[in-house]
Formats: C-alpha cells, structure tokens, sequence
C-alpha cells in the first residue's frame, strides 16, 4: 500500500530563546504532541522541527521536498514573522494546514498575574500567543496565491482534532486516488447517456491512470483456470456469501470460474477499481462471461478493489474515495419513494460492498437479468441502519468536475428480496426534496454509499483537488 507523508514544522522567532528561559523546550514538547497525534492516522510525519529563521526555512522546504510530503501542518506555535513560513509553502505548493492550537482553553489569568515579574509574565503570554501571527501567515498566502486552510483550537481540543482528522483522511485518499490504476472492460450501456464519461477531465482532476481492458484477454485467463482453483473459489463464496440453497451447482462452478478470471485480470494489470458493462452475442462465451461476473466483483468489491457495473466510471471513482476511507462505497441508484414513510428505496443488481452490508451478503439466483443478456447469481443486501453518505462524482455541463453528495439515515424497514441492493434511506429535507434537489444538480443516475456522514471529509478533499462540493443535505 501506498505509503502517505506529511511535513509538519513549527515556527517561533529565534529572539525570544535568550530572552525566555525554558520556552523553547516547552514549544518544543507542544509539537511533540502534535507529531504523535498525527502518527496515529496512519501517515508517516516528516517532522522539521522547530522554524524561527528563513535559512531554517529553505532547509525545511528542502526536506520536504526530498521526501515528497503530500501536505504541511504548520504549526504556530508562538508569534513568528511570515519571512520564516513562505519560503517552506511557496517551494513545495502543497496544501499547508495551519495549526492554531494554543496549549490551554483559556489562560489561567489568576495564576499568570500572580507571577509578578514581568520578564516571566512576557515568556509566559508568548507560550499562549499562537493566535497572533494567524492573519499575517494567512495575507501573505493569500497575496502569494497558495492553498492553506486553517484549524483553530488547543492541543486537547476533541473538534479540532476531529479537523485535523479529516484533513489526514482527505490527504490520504488523494494520495492514494493518484497512485490508483482504474480499469475500463467493455463498453457503456448503449444509450445510457448520463454514464458516458469523459476520462480525460477524470485524469486531471484525481490523476488516476484509465486502462482499457479486453473482454478477450478475460476469456483467455478464464480458460486457463483449473478445478482447484474453481473449488477454492467456491469454498470462498461460502465463507464470505450466505449462499442461497437455490443456486444451482453449474451456475455456482460458473460464476467461480469467471470470479478466478477477474482476480488474475486484476492482479496483472494492477487494477485498483474497475467499471464494466458488456453483452456479447447471444449464446457465445463473452455473454457467458459477463452474466456471470455479479458474485466475483462483488467479493472484489470487499477486497479493495471496488467495481461499478454499466461502465460507470465516474461512479467508480466516487466507490474507491469511499473505499479508501474504509466506509465502504456500493453501487447503486434511487428506483422508487415510499410516500408513506417519507423514504427513497435505493438498489441495484451489484456489485455491493460487505463491509456495509445489514449482515452476510446473500448469493440467489436470478432467472433473468433485467434489461441485460443471460441469467445467474446476484446478490442481495441491505445497507446496516444508521448514518450513511450518497457521493457522486459529476462532470457538469459547463465543463466542471464536483463532488455531488447527501447525509442521510439507512433506516429499517421492508425491502424487495428480488436479488438487489435494496434498502430505505431518510432524509432530514423529506424524500421529495432529496429527489429534486439531486437530480437537478445533474449527476448520472449512480451513485456510491457509504456508512456515517462524510461531507465535512468530502468537501476537505474537494479543496485538495481544487473542485467544488455540492452538498443536498
């Protein structure tokens, strides 16, 4: 897995060490702090320690630099002049986060006037002064054109580590969307006009590399599987699917067969998600192949490599944010309201996602594959009840690419058992709301869920990738 740095430096003013006896290791401990609380997200801290010149500056930036952060945390933690913060931002242009995390809520203002001395006084206002220099740092980023947010808190301060927590997790899935290799098998759903995609526009914005992948190649791998590979297969289906007594033994053997293909397709050209959508003739192998191919995407799907069916690129994409942040990323569409309950009913044939599955996934058989060629196995799932986040990815018709997405509620409730994806999402806006409110912002009828509400992660990655957030509700 793609190992993800960050930089984190603080910046002080070298006057005050000789003036302030002890401030400095006390500054010192406060970033100490810091760079352990940002090692437990799981990203690799580059830690340049304290900045309270310009030459200090430049040898920050330069080991950055070297070691390819893919942001900076700055922290303030003094007063300290801008001339020690450009050189590190403007050299590296990557998001600088600003931390403004004073070491208390409050100062104990008893206490500090006690002191008496003034000397002792002054060293102790300049451990509190992290609010100082916030405006100058942010003018000059401002008048020299760079990205830098900012989180305004103290060390201890649970919201403002939750923040902090967001920009790891949006950083993080930038990172690792630019190291992610994005197959493309077959072809769209002729005449599914919202799906068609520009992957241009898509490598631009997240700079995933697009392969194109032939549905001959999967055939050819599919012909060199063996018996103990399908029977291994089938032992997997068992352990990770409730696996219906309805399905037939030769379309359990077939769909194993195609599920082997798609796992060696997918480790040799290093796929990282997949969207796919073919038919063939009627009667020959490639029809036979992708009526088959719901239960083996489905437990890649589980297996970080999510997949979106009826080509979808743009879904796919919005299913692998969601899979990076391990809050799952289904396939799926909004098909019918219950008025009644003020619900919209959310499904699809598959792929689904486990992880964010009401219980085991179910493998049925389906007689007939709506609107598509073939018959065979689905799978059928709810998402569990609580919190849960709809993301779109939506290339606009004035050439923007945004993020489209809504927090709602995943709540109980009856569903059809036809071999979908099928569950009752409320919203605090009333169903009907929801539903004009997202389709007239123009995404394709596809979106990905995902458990607990993201937006406020979603729309820091947003600022990463320089694209907008719409956000419904």
């Amino acid at each position: 897995m793609l190992q993800c740095r960050i930089g984190l430096f603080g910046i002080g003013l070298d006057t005050y060490w000789g003036q302030f006896e002890g401030l400095l290791d006390r500054l010192k401990g406060y970033q100490k702090i810091i760079a352990g609380k940002l090692g437990k997200t799981g990203l690799e801290v580059i830690d340049a320690g304290m900045v309270d010149n310009p030459d200090k500056a430049r040898e920050a930036a330069a080991l950055f630099s070297e070691k390819k952060v893919e942001a900076i945390f700055l922290y303030i933690s003094t007063y300290a002049l801008s001339h020690t913060v450009l050189p590190v931002a403007q050299n590296l242009k990557v998001p600088v986060i600003v931390l403004n995390l004073q070491p208390v809520p409050a100062i104990d203002y008893d206490s500090f006037n006690a002191l008496g001395d003034r000397g002792k006084m002054t060293g102790e206002w300049l451990a509190h002064c992290q609010a100082c220099c916030v405006p100058e740092i942010a003018n000059v980023f401002n008048n020299a054109d760079l990205k830098y947010d900012i989180v305004t808190g103290w060390l201890r301060d649970e919201e403002a580590w939750k923040d902090i927590d967001e920009w790891c997790t949006a950083i993080q899935t930038r990172a690792r969307l630019r190291d992610t290799r994005i197959g493309i098998l077959g072809h769209y759903y002729c005449g599914m006009l919202d799906v068609y995609t520009d992957v241009t526009r898509l490598a631009a914005v997240f700079g995933s590399h697009f392969e194109l992948l032939e549905i001959d190649e999967l055939k050819a791998l599919r012909d060199g599987i063996n018996v103990q590979q399908i029977k291994e297969k089938r032992q997997q289906f068992e352990k990770e699917f409730a696996v219906s007594s309805e399905c037939e033994e030769a379309e359990l053997d077939r769909a194993a067969l195609t599920s082997c293909a798609l796992d060696v397709l997918v480790d040799k050209k290093r796929i990282g998600a997949m969207a796919y959508y073919y038919e063939g003739w009627a009667g020959n192998d490639h029809e036979n192949i992708v009526s088959s191919v719901i239960a083996g995407n489905t437990l890649l799907t589980a297996h970080e490599v999510p997949v979106a069916g009826e080509c979808e690129v743009k879904n796919v994409v919005a299913m692998k944010i969601m899979d990076i942040m391990g809050v799952g990323g289904s396939f799926s569409e909004f098909y019918a309201m219950d008025f009644n309950d003020d619900v919209v009913l959310w499904g699809h044939d598959g792929p689904a996602h486990a992880a964010i599955a009401e219980g085991k996934v179910a493998l049925v058989p389906l007689p007939v594959y709506h609107g598509k060629p073939g018959k065979g196995l689905s799978i059928q799932m709810s998402v569990k009840n609580g919190p849960v986040t709809l993301l779109a990815v939506v290339q606009g018709s004035d050439g923007s690419t945004f993020f489209l997405c809504a927090e709602g509620q995943s709540v109980p409730g009856p569903v059809l058992q036809i071999g979908n994806t099928n569950s009752r999402y409320r919203f605090d806006i009333g169903a009907k709301e929801f539903v004009n409110r997202w389709s007239k912002a123009g995404p394709a009828h596809h979106s990905a869920i995902g458990v607990g509400h993201l937006a406020d992660k979603l729309e820091k990655l947003g600022k990463l990738l320089g694209i907008p957030v719409m956000r419904i509700c």
